[in-house]
């Protein structure tokens, strides 16, 4: 059903918004916490290097550069959020074996970051991690 099963984790951009102080417009330069943005694993050789999501045995992280949009699914409530690439990251090889469940349904390993704007769509900021699914197109 999806191309990517993992967690959705949430992180600050851009100038201050919400819960969030002002900071850098990440990998591409255009990030803002109140925009629906990501931050993707694969958006270049150097990012990948960092995040390294094989460390942890995730596949299927396509290369996609900034701007591309991917859908993102809470596998808990069944909401889903559109956003476009604005980043690097995470650093899924930081957080490997890290697991997010919400009742039965679970996911391991952190595959996309959203922006508080874009994570408030399908989640609560407080729940900080959830099972998500990714259309990686």
């Amino acid at each position: 059903m999806y191309g990517l099963v993992g967690e959705a984790s949430w992180f600050c951009c851009g100038n201050a918004w919400g819960p969030c102080a002002s900071t850098g417009t990440g990998a591409c330069g255009t990030c803002h916490s109140g925009n629906f943005q990501h931050a993707w694993t694969n958006t270049s050789d150097a990012c990948y290097a960092i995040t390294r999501p094989d460390n942890c045995g995730v596949t299927g992280v396509s290369r996609r550069g900034c701007g591309f949009r991917h859908a993102t699914t809470n596998l808990c409530n069944g909401s889903r959020v559109v956003t476009s690439i604005a980043d690097c990251g995470p650093r899924t090889r930081s957080f490997c074996g890290e697991r997010a469940c919400c009742g039965g349904t679970c996911a391991s390993n952190r595959v996309i970051d959203l922006t508080p704007a874009a994570f408030t769509r399908i989640a609560s900021l407080n729940a900080g991690l959830i099972p998500a699914g990714i259309d990686v197109g």
